[in-house]
């Protein structure tokens, strides 16, 4: 219980890299953690990369997860695997949008809570922390198709973890 969670989550402008961060920020409180935040924004409102850090722990200093420390890795879009790569540890764990059926995403703007269902199997967060952080943070008309677009992400990662 003492150990750190990293996390970067990155994209580009527009697909909900922000919000998704503070998803995973808020069902990491909801859980108990300690959680830290910082986002760095870019050129996002012309499309640009937009990348936010989140760390969450007994206790974290800094809100920055340190080059080749991140634990996972979740991209919203494959242009920025390479670009954001450096984070990511060796043993760690990169999402991204290659884990899902294109065909089974029933709205390409939850891919964003989509790729954190598929998070969540990674990180000691209860389901229901994050469902609570996913009502919180959005409107009441998407909570239904949000908390479907989470399930769908948590049973892809784990039909690809039942593979190895």
């Amino acid at each position: 219980m003492n150990t750190v969670h990293n996390v970067v989550i990155a994209g580009l402008g527009g697909q909900g890299v922000i919000k998704a961060s503070d998803i995973l920020a808020d069902a990491a409180f909801r859980a108990g953690y300690d959680v830290k935040k910082s986002e760095l924004h870019g050129m996002s409102q012309r499309g640009g990369s937009v990348s936010s850090d989140v760390r969450f722990g007994p206790q974290v200093w800094s809100p920055m997860v340190p080059a080749g420390e991140a634990d996972a890795l979740v991209v919203l879009e494959e242009t920025q695997v390479e670009v954001n790569r450096g984070v990511l540890r060796p043993d760690g764990v990169l999402i991204g949008p290659e884990l899902l059926d294109a065909e089974a995403l029933k709205n390409k703007k939850s891919l964003n809570v989509t790729l954190l269902g598929a998070l969540s199997t990674q990180l000691p967060i209860a389901q229901e922390h994050w469902l609570a952080a996913i009502h919180a943070n959005l409107a009441p008309k998407l909570h239904k198709l949000n908390e479907q677009s989470f399930s769908l992400g948590r049973a892809a990662a784990e039909r690809v973890a039942a593979k190895n």
